[in-house]
């Protein structure tokens, strides 16, 4: 019974490691999820906010302030997650915890424990011996606790996996963004900011109507009664089922079980699980879900849940996963549990808040990379609504203008290296400059947010401060071409005339209208202009 067991692995404000159940998130001494992998870390966060948010009886925003700082003791969590216990039984012949109810060995597919793993290599690379990185035989056996984990993040982050293998509700490998103290206080903090009053999430991605258990948690009835037709639409189901979704048919192997050392968190396990059985065509999400912990971009009118890409999650996504991006480009929201909180809550929610985004690059079914990182809010949370939009238009014009410098980096990299039309990866060109550049964006975001936070009426968006901004700019994209990229090559590689050409259109371009337009810089002329009317003045 995964709501009674100690399988949670946390870490307690002494330092110790130490495994929980459920009813234990609200004490105070545990302050993070300690899990042997990333992933995990991320599925524990998503489970815990799920089942929070799936049993709590707080509606009004009253109880869900009292409820952040007076925790809930066990015994309340106790008669919360009772309605719901049997959703969250992971043996038994019966409805199991993210496994498919009816399936069965003779009529499925046989597979090593090892493919619950989303970073794990998949038949093609077995089959043409191309596991170079990541190897197989990693994991031979886990125990109960992880495979709880493993399970959820599967159908949670669900790629592609060939004809009928369902991708989970928000897609392969979603990002999920969460507020975080940016100083740990408690789990529970950090997990109930996450969580919104009842009406306000029963009023998406759903039938509040639907209050029979099996239309909140799938696999506790065949999927063909759910799913009556080739898909499944957020009308069908009851708002909870966003955080339980089910797109993959699988049922582990709870018979052919041994003794031994579990291959992910190493301890001691008289059930370690070695295989499970899965069949195509489960689920199949279509329709206007909107899960309330990532942010949507818009495609022709219909807003679709982001995914990490290649190049990691820095401070060019500040903008769009707290305020939201507005461009003829790239149309983004912020995930609704954000915008909520910057908008309602503000101050309510007591401190310096941090944006935890993560999640898997995935190219189809093959997962290139997991990304996770924190974004800091500083005082974003105590700005009115009018030093949000000011704050949204500068930090627009200044990451157009670190847009518009890494594509000239990028390109003029490109044409000293190779010249004309050279195709290839340039990530690591891109990545350096976002990389160097993070830490003087962050100190002009914070003096800005404390001069609002000083004085609402502070014009944060002064000439003088992106003028200091495309300084910073300029610095670091010659200094990447000069030291980094080009300069340090070896000499008898190079094309002199060719770098020097190279370098020239990248200093045109740092200086050119569209970096001014970009940050709204005078143009020369204009410059020059006012110099001379000021020198006539004082003459």
């Amino acid at each position: 019974m995964l709501l009674d067991d100690r399988w949670m692995p946390v870490r307690r404000r002494a330092g110790q490691r130490d495994w929980i159940s459920p009813l234990q998130l609200s004490d105070p001494e545990i302050v993070a999820f300690a899990a042997d992998r990333p992933d995990f870390n991320g599925a524990l966060a998503q489970f815990a906010i799920g089942l929070l948010q799936s049993t709590t009886p707080a509606d009004a925003p009253v109880e869900w302030r009292r409820l952040l700082t007076t925790p809930p003791s066990e015994q309340e969590l106790s008669a919360w997650f009772a309605p719901v216990a049997e959703a969250f039984l992971m043996d038994g012949d019966g409805p199991r915890f993210m496994q498919d109810l009816t399936l069965r060995a003779d009529e499925a597919t046989l597979n090593p424990v090892a493919a619950l793993f989303i970073d794990s290599p998949g038949e093609n690379a077995l089959r043409n011996n191309s596991d170079h990185f990541v190897k197989r035989g990693r994991i031979d056996s886990v125990c109960p606790a992880c495979a709880a984990t493993a399970l959820f993040a599967l159908q949670t982050n669900a790629p592609s996996g060939g004809v009928g293998y369902r991708t989970g509700l928000r897609g392969g490998g979603p990002l999920t963004t969460l507020l975080l103290r940016q100083k740990p206080q408690s789990l529970w903090q950090d997990l109930w900011l996450n969580v919104l009053e009842g009406p306000l999430h029963r009023a998406h991605s759903g039938d509040a109507e639907k209050i029979a258990l099996h239309f909140r948690f799938p696999w506790l009835t065949p999927i063909e009664q759910l799913q009556t037709g080739e898909a499944i639409s957020p009308a069908q189901v009851h708002p909870d089922h966003v955080f339980w979704a089910m797109p993959r048919r699988i049922r582990l192997d709870i018979d052919d079980v041994h003794a031994g050392d579990c291959g992910v968190c190493g301890r001691y396990s008289e059930t370690l699980i070695r295989q499970f059985v899965a069949k195509n065509y489960g689920l199949n999400y279509k329709g206007a879900w909107d899960h309330p912990l990532s942010p949507y971009y818009e495609v022709k009118g219909d807003w679709l849940p982001l995914h990490p890409q290649p190049g990691g999650l820095g401070y060019r996504h500040w903008l769009a996963w707290l305020l939201g991006a507005d461009d003829t480009k790239s149309k983004q929201r912020p995930s609704r549990v954000v915008t909520h909180a910057l908008n309602e809550r503000k101050r309510q929610m007591g401190g310096a808040l941090r944006l935890w985004a993560f999640g898997y690059d995935m190219d189809n079914m093959k997962a290139r990379c997991w990304y996770d990182s924190s974004l800091p809010l500083y005082s974003l949370d105590e700005c009115e609504a009018d030093a949000l939009r000011a704050v949204s238009s500068c930090v627009s014009s200044w990451l157009s203008g670190a847009q518009s410098a890494a594509s000239s980096l990028r390109g003029a990299v490109k044409d000293a290296w190779f010249g004309g039309d050279a195709r290839g990866d340039f990530s690591a060109v891109d990545a350096e400059f976002w990389g160097r550049t993070e830490a003087p964006f962050y100190q002009m975001l914070r003096q800005g947010l404390d001069a609002l936070r000083a004085d609402p009426l502070t014009d944060i968006d002064e000439l003088a401060v992106r003028q200091t901004w495309h300084a910073a700019l300029v610095h670091t994209a010659l200094d990447l071409f000069d030291h980094t990229f080009v300069g340090t090559g070896p000499i008898e590689r190079q094309k002199p005339h060719r770098v020097a050409d190279a370098r020239r259109r990248l200093l045109n371009n740092l200086y050119g209208s569209k970096m001014r337009e970009a940050l709204r810089l005078p143009s020369p002329e204009k410059t020059a202009t006012r110099r001379t009317r000021a020198a006539s003045a004082q003459a």
